[in-house]
């Protein structure tokens, strides 16, 4: 699409709000499965001096997380390929590893180096696994996550101008914080308040989503108040608050939550973001409003993702059609859509690209993640059977284990890998 501009269609944000007031939660009941499973209690020493009450995280704030990534009541699909009710996998993919954690999982990410998996859970908690065996390595979490327990939406590993490992996290309380990821210390936190003084039927703004520059020196987090902040990771402060103009029949920024932010992978000033108003707006951190857009994407997660090498942009939307779509990022004109899939689609809240020929994508109503061939944009492999949602998914960009794919589906996360895969490692021991 061009630089021109549209009219905020009104039905769009009367769509969301009604989605909103009938959102349910997912059922949080787990399925059975072949695989050996690790258990964080058998594993991981929990704080002496911790009341187990305290990790109880209130319903109320489940289901306003929930409510926010736009889960509706489910739809059985009525298609004639069965849907397996025990988590399996098909083609070339296999379950490399099972955590169970204490409580639902929001949020995942590997760090840069491919040797921590960062998971992200629904009482404020971040815990650290070892990717290749799924071992405990520590809990992230000071008193402050104890008295406002509120999910986890967001986690972004970055490197402080002394190389320090930090660790970057958003909060549905409104809050981002900054960690050391080998100490117990948070650098620095910040409360982000609404802008205007209003949130979008809400009291305070939900910090949903982050992105973090290509020169580790700015982060930009999105909210439930349609603005996004950016920030100077150096001195803590923030620098700027984008939002759309007070014009209403001009789309350059948000009318609605933003849920996906994505940094250009090779210039500073700018960023994507994307949300529920139906539009990828783009932005130079010099502008105050968003410099074009495109529309289209129903954006409800962490489902917006800019390719390193050929800048195209991968975006996935919680509906029905039209689910998977890639844009060239200069033109912003759409390139292709994924096929449909013989066992249906998802409603996607999560996707990455894997490599250089592979797309990664998961979500609702099948409760289903696909890995799609990105020439042919046909999927090649499944993992499903899941009881809950697939709310978040990651890919281990380095290391031993690259390529192998984290996918968060209640009180688990799984960890899958390729046939492919194996055979490389299985060559690199020998």
């Amino acid at each position: 699409m061009s630089n021109g501009v549209v009219v905020a269609p009104v039905s769009i944000a009367e769509d969301a709000r009604e989605k909103e007031r009938h959102s349910e939660p997912d059922s949080l009941g787990s399925s059975g499965t072949d695989s050996d499973t690790y258990t964080e209690s058998e594993n991981e020493q929990p704080d002496s001096d911790q009341d187990p009450e305290k990790d109880m995280v209130p319903s109320s704030h489940l289901s306003a997380l929930k409510s926010a990534k736009g889960e509706g009541l489910q739809k059985q699909p009525q298609q004639e390929i069965r849907i397996p009710t025990q988590p399996r996998t098909d083609e070339n993919l296999h379950i490399h590893h099972v955590i169970e954690c204490s409580c639902e999982v929001m949020s995942c990410q590997f760090n840069p180096e491919g040797t921590l998996l960062a998971v992200g859970m629904n009482d404020g908690t971040i815990k650290l696994y070892n990717p290749e065996n799924g071992d405990f390595v520590k809990r992230i979490r000071d008193s402050s996550c104890y008295f406002a327990s509120m999910p986890v939406t967001s986690i972004r590993f970055c490197r402080s101008g002394q190389s320090h490992s930090l660790l970057l996290a958003t909060y549905a309380s409104g809050h981002m914080r900054c960690w050391y990821v080998w100490g117990d210390e948070c650098v620095w936190s910040v409360k982000e308040a609404v802008e205007g003084g209003k949130g979008e039927g809400h009291a305070q703004r939900q910090t949903l989503c982050m992105s973090v520059s290509c020169s580790n020196e700015q982060a930009a987090s999105g909210g439930s108040d349609a603005t996004i902040h950016l920030y100077d990771l150096a001195t803590h402060q923030t620098l700027q608050i984008y939002k759309a103009s007070s014009t209403r029949t001009l789309m350059d920024g948000h009318r609605l939550r933003v849920f996906a932010l994505a940094f250009h992978p090779e210039r500073e000033r700018e960023f994507i973001s994307g949300g529920w108003d139906n539009t990828v707006q783009f932005w130079d951190t010099r502008q105050p409003h968003a410099v074009r857009m495109l529309s289209g994407p129903h954006i409800c997660g962490d489902a917006l993702q800019i390719d390193p090498v050929t800048h195209q942009i991968l975006t996935g939307s919680w509906r029905t059609d039209k689910t998977l779509e890639i844009w060239e990022y200069g033109s912003a004109e759409k390139v292709s859509e994924v096929l449909p899939d013989p066992y249906g689609n998802s409603k996607i809240y999560s996707c990455h690209w894997l490599g250089r020929d592979h797309i990664v994508a998961a979500g609702s109503q099948l409760n289903m993640l696909k890995v799609i061939h990105r020439h042919t944009l046909k999927t090649e492999s499944r993992f499903m059977g899941l009881s809950s949602a697939v709310f978040s998914s990651a890919v281990c960009p380095a290391g031993k284990w690259a390529g192998l794919i984290a996918a968060t589906s209640g009180n688990r996360v799984w960890l899958l890998d390729r046939e492919g895969q194996r055979v490389k490692k299985n060559k690199q021991i020998e």
